[in-house]
């Protein structure tokens, strides 16, 4: 465990508590009494009350639109589920700045409902709840469906044997077993929307703001490193609650039930009622995951002239006096390739040892570092990228000029994702099988070789999928530190995106598209590799 939590300590702790440690003292004196002027400024009681707001209205829309969806993948078999199911996941690992831009093109200036009917939702909060539910569908569908599959439905006829009807049986038997699956789905989109950036940067211009985009407006704009620091103090404390909640619901789900195979619970749609469920969850699908896509690739080949690729060839060309970069915008995408490779090797280095060490140790404090492992996912990227600029300057560790520094924060972001996704797997492995394998002369190293990792290999590649998608879309730390010659592709779109003319909105929507397609990629490789044990959130 020596080299993961060396590295969460070094790569996390030691700049969040450096940029807070920064914030709230002046001349060397704790500056206490700035956390109560900044909690009774009403500006930033705003920002809190939105922030609130707009996680708690984004999540209860999730599950309102999000729950069907889930019944119909966990219950019903028809042609093409598979690729569907994988379909649906794929806004999950899309970078925010890309789904910002998606609904940009749909619902706002000059977007395909400004096109048609004159409709613009771009000033309203209606958009950055809309791609809230786009971006976490998969997060509902895939926790509580998972579950939901898994039931076995013959405890609830039964119930309707016994005179039950059935929304009776359904409240009575189903709805308490998943009841840990929604909670902790809940709090997952929760925690997700709490701490959205990317979304509400671009959707949300001046008039709304996280505590997330706050945070970043304090840092890079006016330079109140104090006021950043105590709302980083608040958004942390809001996390650990969320995190604590979460790995409780986790708790109970995993103890409380027996699951059967869910193969053996889906069957073909039946009546009208299910016919109907079913096809009213595809139109859902249709119109709110796939459309704002398709808009997005629309817009990147609709030029001035009609259709063709005129943006992406721009994309190619050298940088010139006016241009936002100082590189050509396509080099983007080979610096995002190179960065997230590099940052998906560190982050299964990294979350294989912690994972490995948290399957063979137990008590409060092993427990405890794996609830501190999620904390990235949470805790103000902002705050972790120019924690980075501050701390890291200075010998064995400087890196600030250093290319190392965006793939270390990119991994950071894959190294919870590691941890789940390997966890399950390895507490899995028989632990007599390693025993055998001691008590016969091998090494510790030989019994990882061969005997957990053949038996881990699939865990392992899904593992490698998902930190390589959210490598590649990591947007709070990377605007801070990608350097102007090496901007990676979120870095990039927003760029374009905060430039005025047809050209950077054109540029904006293609390399959008080529990173959507890439993250799509990823997943529906991973896909294909999954077992019933990984690739699940």
């Amino acid at each position: 465990m020596a080299l993961p939590f060396a590295f969460f300590a070094l790569f996390f702790a030691y700049p969040v508590a450096s940029i807070v440690g920064r914030g709230l003292k002046d001349g060397g004196q704790w500056q206490l009494g700035r956390i109560g002027a900044v909690l009774t400024d009403p500006d930033v009681l705003h920002v809190l009350w939105f922030t609130f707001w707009q996680a708690a209205a984004s999540t209860g829309l999730t599950l309102l639109i999000a729950l069907p969806g889930a019944y119909v993948f966990a219950r019903f078999d028809f042609p093409g589920k598979q690729l569907l199911r994988a379909l649906v996941a794929v806004p999950f690992v899309l970078p925010t700045v890309v789904v910002g831009s998606a609904f940009l093109a749909l619902v706002g200036r000059g977007g395909l409902l400004d096109d048609l009917w004159g409709v613009r939702l771009d000033t309203s909060v209606w958009a950055i709840l809309l791609a809230h539910v786009f971006f976490n569908y998969a997060v509902v569908v895939r926790t509580v469906g998972g579950l939901w599959g898994q039931l076995d439905p013959r405890q609830e006829e039964a119930a309707r044997v016994l005179g039950a009807g059935r929304f009776a049986a359904w409240r009575r038997v189903t709805l308490p077993a998943l009841g840990p699956a929604v909670a902790a789905a809940a709090l997952m989109v929760f925690l997700f929307t709490f701490t959205s950036f990317g979304v509400v940067q671009i959707l949300g211009g001046p008039t709304f703001s996280t505590l997330e985009v706050e945070i970043y407006r304090q840092t890079a704009d006016f330079l109140d490193l104090p006021t950043a620091a105590v709302l980083t103090l608040i958004q942390f404390t809001a996390v650990l609650g969320l995190l604590a909640l979460h790995a409780w619901t986790v708790r109970r789900r995993e103890s409380a039930l027996k699951l059967v195979d869910p193969a053996q619970t889906a069957r073909r749609p039946h009546g009208r009622g299910q016919w109907a469920l079913l096809w009213t969850t595809l139109v859902v699908i249709v119109l709110l995951l796939v459309l704002p896509l398709a808009v997005l690739v629309e817009r990147s080949f609709a030029g001035t002239d009609g259709y063709g690729p005129v943006f992406y060839e721009t994309l190619q060309s050298a940088a010139t006096a006016d241009s936002t970069f100082a590189v050509a915008p396509l080099d983007a995408l080979w610096n995002s390739l190179a960065f997230g490779a590099v940052a998906t090797v560190i982050a299964l280095v990294v979350g294989g040892l912690a994972a490995a060490a948290l399957t063979r140790r137990g008590g409060r404090l092993v427990r405890g570092f794996d609830a501190l492992l999620m904390l990235p996912l949470g805790v103000s990227a902002v705050t972790v990228g120019f924690g980075f600029l501050i701390t890291l300057d200075r010998p064995p560790f400087d890196l600030r000029s250093s290319w190392w520094l965006v793939p270390l924060a990119q991994a950071l972001v894959g190294v919870p994702f590691v941890v789940r996704t390997m966890l399950p797997v390895l507490r899995a492995v028989d632990g007599r099988l390693r025993e055998a394998a001691a008590v016969l002369g091998a090494s510790p190293w030989r019994v990882w070789r061969e005997v957990d990792l053949p038996l881990v290999r699939r865990a392992l590649l899904v593992a490698a999928g998902f930190a390589f998608a959210v490598s590649l879309g990591e947007f709070g730390a990377t605007v801070f530190i990608a350097r102007p010659d090496h901007p990676t592709l979120p870095v990039a779109v927003a760029r374009l995106l905060g430039r005025a003319g047809e050209l950077n909105y054109g540029q904006a929507m293609a390399l959008s598209t080529i990173l959507m397609v890439v993250c799509a990629g990823a997943l529906l490789a991973l896909e294909r590799i999954r077992t019933d044990h990984s690739g699940e959130f």
